[in-house]
Parts: C-alpha cells; sequence; structure tokens
C-alpha cells in the first residue's frame, strides 16, 4: 500500500484519551488509538507523537493558582500520559520510547532531538512529554516544534470534528468546512486549529498540518493512505 506520508507527528489531546470518562483513562480508546497508529507504524511510517494532559488537569482552568505551578503540574499529567501510550504500544508489540522536555530520567528519556530521531529511524514510536518544557506554551505549540525538530512531513491534528469549520460546528449547524487552507489563512481569519504560536512556527518552516476527527482512530490509517479527510493546511 502506498503511503502519503514517511514521518509525522500526531498530536492527540489528554482528553481523547479519558474516552467518555470526565477523567483518567478509558483504555479501550487508548487501544483503539494505538492500534491504529501500529497500523500505519507497520506500514513504514515512522511516528512521533505529542500528548496533552487535559484528561488529569488544565492549567487554563487553575482558577486563582499560579500560571507557573498550574503549567507545571500540566507538564505533569503529559509525562503520565505519554508513559500510558508507551506502555501500551509495548503491549501491542511496538517498540516506544517516552522523553520528557524536563529531565526525569528516572522515568523517562531526556529528550534530545538527535535521540528522537535516531529512536524512529530505529523503528521506535517515539513520544514526547512535558510539552516544550516551559510554561505559558501549549502542547500545539509542542507539536509544531517536535514536528520541525524531527523533519516531520506533516502534523496531524487530532481533534473532535472532522476538520477547520468557519465557526464552531457543535454549536451552529451553518458551520462550513473548509477542505484547504494555508496558514497565512489560520492566522489572518483568527481560526481556532492551533495557537497562534503554533501556526507561525509551522508557517516559519513549511510544515503541513492535517486537522481531523480522532472520533474513529481509523482516520489515521485514511490519512496516511491518501484518502481525503478533515482539512490540509499548507502554504
Amino acid at each position: 500500500m502506498n503511503i502519503s506520508y514517511k514521518r509525522i507527528l500526531l498530536k492527540i489531546s489528554g482528553e481523547v484519551l479519558a474516552g467518555k470518562n470526565s477523567a483518567g483513562y478509558d483504555f479501550d480508546v487508548v487501544t483503539s488509538i494505538c492500534s491504529a497508529v501500529k497500523q500505519i507504524h507497520d506500514m513504514g511510517v515512522q511516528v512521533g507523537i505529542v500528548v496533552g494532559g487535559g484528561n488529569f488537569w488544565r492549567g487554563r482552568s487553575s482558577g486563582e493558582m499560579d500560571r507557573l505551578r498550574a503549567d507545571h503540574m500540566g507538564m505533569l499529567a503529559t509525562v503520565m500520559n505519554s508513559i500510558c501510550l508507551e506502555d501500551t504500544f509495548e503491549q501491542l508489540g511496538v517498540e516506544a520510547v517516552a522523553f520528557s522536555a524536563i529531565p526525569m530520567e528516572l522515568i523517562v528519556e531526556n529528550y534530545v532531538g538527535s535521540k528522537a530521531v535516531k529512536a524512529l529511524e530505529s523503528g521506535k514510536i517515539a513520544i514526547f512529554g512535558c510539552g516544550t518544557g516551559n510554561p505559558f506554551f501549549t502542547t500545539d505549540s509542542a507539536a509544531a516544534l517536535r514536528a520541525a525538530e524531527i523533519k516531520a512531513d506533516v502534523l496531524f491534528k487530532a481533534t473532535n470534528v472532522d476538520g477547520v469549520f468557519d465557526k464552531d460546528p457543535n454549536k451552529f449547524d451553518d458551520a462550513v468546512k473548509y477542505d484547504v487552507l494555508t496558514h497565512s489563512e489560520i492566522l489572518e481569519k483568527n481560526l481556532k486549529v492551533m495557537d497562534s504560536t503554533a501556526a507561525a512556527l509551522c508557517k516559519d518552516n513549511g510544515i503541513p498540518v492535517l486537522v481531523f476527527n480522532l472520533d474513529d482512530p481509523q482516520n489515521i490509517v485514511k490519512a496516511i493512505s491518501g484518502e481525503n479527510i478533515g482539512t490540509i493546511v499548507k502554504e
């Protein structure tokens, strides 16, 4: 089977790992996502993953807490999710390695770009925790940064809708879906695909972004196989 991309960066939210639970994990959902990633890995695709932490903690919902501490708590949540994904992949028979942007060498590997690339080239799935390692940056920004660092062919942005719309399709029945957009349009129209820092990083580094619905994890396989799903953002 032909593949459209050789190396991808997949961004998934922490919330998706909780499934219908309010927090934590729905292991049926976790396994179904990892199984779809295993399928494309078995097709020869090199996969890096950035995962959020919203199934445990969202810094922007922390009330009056100091933003620095709130963001550090969010980073710890992403490491928990990275370990969960690493273990699930290994249960499925796929080698994976979890990295952290903040040193935690007794738990996960310290993130170094060259080490991550070597892991990918050796056939391992690389999972990136702790965001960028800095407060005030989202995991979308981390996904854009890691995509640039590992020289990914594309950033897969998994969401709970079928692509990019002119307004929230969950609130407006007349929302219109875009099939193709440019990075400049994302920024100019202030479309809520990812934060402006992430969008600018992708624009400046020429990284296409495919926004698609992860409610069906097989959409990952369909996208790699060249099927027309979601919205592609490119210059």
